[in-house]
C-alpha cells in the first residue's frame, strides 16, 4: 500500500532535482530515500526513474506521479482544514464586520447568549466577509446592505451617520450641513480600522490629504488637541458622548448613512436563532 510520505518523498525528489539534496531537506540518508523510492516502484509496478551513474531523473510514469502526488497531498491538506475549521466552528462563533461599530454590541450579545462559545472578531473588506461567509471562515457577518442571495440569511442589525467634527475656528464650522465635496482638498484626520468608511472617504474626498493613525485611542487624542477637520458618527456618539470643543455637522451626501445587516447562511441561522431572536426585539422596541 502506497504511503503519503512516499508521496511526498516522490514530490521533494522532484523539486529539488537530485535524491541527496531532497534527502538533506528531508533530514534522511541518501540511502534510504532511494530504498523508499524502490519501494514505491514496487507498489505501483513500473519504473518512475531512469538511472544512470551519479544521475537520477524522471521517466514519462515518474512525470505523471508526480502531478498525481500533488493532487493527493493538496486534497489531503484540503481535507485536514477543512475538518480543523469545521470543528472550529462547533466551538467558535467567528464574527466579521464592514465596519467597527457594529461589533461593540455584537460580540458582548453573543459572549452573554452563548457562554459555552468563543466569540472572535474582525474587520474585513466586502471581498472577504462574503467570500468567508461562504467557505464557513465566518458563522456570522455584518454587511453595508443586504445581500440578494438565497443560501444567506439577513436581518437588519442597525444604522449609522456619518458627521464633520470641526474646530471651532474652521470656516465651515456653522453650517447646518456639508457635502464631502466641501472639505475635499484639506488636511483631515482620519482612524484607518474603520473598514469600509475608509475607502468610502478616499472615493468621495479624493483630493484630501488624510493624516491617518491606527491606535483609536490615540487618534482621539490627537482630535481634542487638534485644529484640523476629522470624522465621527452618531453610534460614537452615543457611546463616547459629544467630543470636546468640536462642532457636529451633519453630512448631507448619501454615503454618509448606512443600514447595516447581519447576515449569515441560512443553514446557520438555527444555530443562531437566539441572537437573530433578541436582534429582533430590539428592532420593535
Amino acid at each position: 500500500m502506497i504511503e503519503l510520505y512516499q508521496l511526498e518523498q516522490l514530490l521533494a525528489v522532484a523539486q529539488w532535482k537530485t535524491l541527496s539534496k531532497a534527502a538533506e531537506e528531508l533530514h534522511l540518508s541518501q540511502p534510504a530515500l532511494s530504498r523508499s523510492m524502490q519501494k514505491l516502484e514496487e507498489e505501483l509496478h513500473v519504473t518512475l526513474f531512469e538511472r544512470q551513474k551519479n544521475k537520477l531523473t524522471f521517466n514519462e510514469n515518474g512525470q505523471l506521479a508526480v502531478e498525481y502526488a500533488k493532487k493527493v497531498t493538496d486534497q489531503l491538506q484540503d481535507m485536514i482544514d477543512k475538518v480543523r475549521a469545521f470543528d472550529r466552528s462547533r466551538r467558535t462563533i467567528a464574527v466579521a464586520s464592514c465596519a467597527p461599530s457594529p461589533l461593540w454590541d455584537i460580540v458582548p450579545s453573543l459572549s452573554a447568549l452563548y457562554p459555552e462559545m468563543t466569540i472572535s472578531s474582525e474587520i474585513q473588506d466586502m471581498e472577504q466577509l462574503k467570500r468567508g461567509l461562504l467557505e464557513q471562515t465566518y458563522q456570522l457577518v455584518v454587511l453595508p446592505d443586504q445581500p440578494d442571495s438565497p443560501e444567506l440569511y439577513s436581518q437588519k442589525y442597525g444604522e449609522e451617520q456619518l458627521f464633520f467634527s470641526l474646530p471651532p475656528g474652521h470656516a465651515l464650522s456653522e453650517s447646518n450641513g456639508l457635502h464631502f465635496h466641501d472639505l475635499d482638498g484639506e488636511t483631515m484626520l482620519l482612524h484607518s480600522r474603520i473598514g469600509f468608511w475608509y475607502d468610502m472617504h478616499l472615493k468621495t474626498m479624493p483630493d484630501t490629504h488624510f493624516l491617518l493613525q491606527d491606535d483609536y485611542g490615540v487618534f482621539s487624542e490627537v482630535v481634542k488637541a487638534s485644529a484640523l477637520p476629522s470624522f465621527t458618527s452618531d453610534v460614537v456618539i452615543q457611546r463616547e458622548g459629544m467630543p470636546e470643543n468640536r462642532r457636529i455637522i451633519p453630512i448631507l451626501d448619501d454615503e454618509a448613512h448606512v443600514t447595516y445587516y447581519c447576515v449569515c447562511l441560512k443553514r446557520e441561522k438555527k444555530r443562531l436563532e437566539t441572537f437573530f431572536r433578541k436582534l429582533q426585539a430590539q428592532q420593535t422596541d
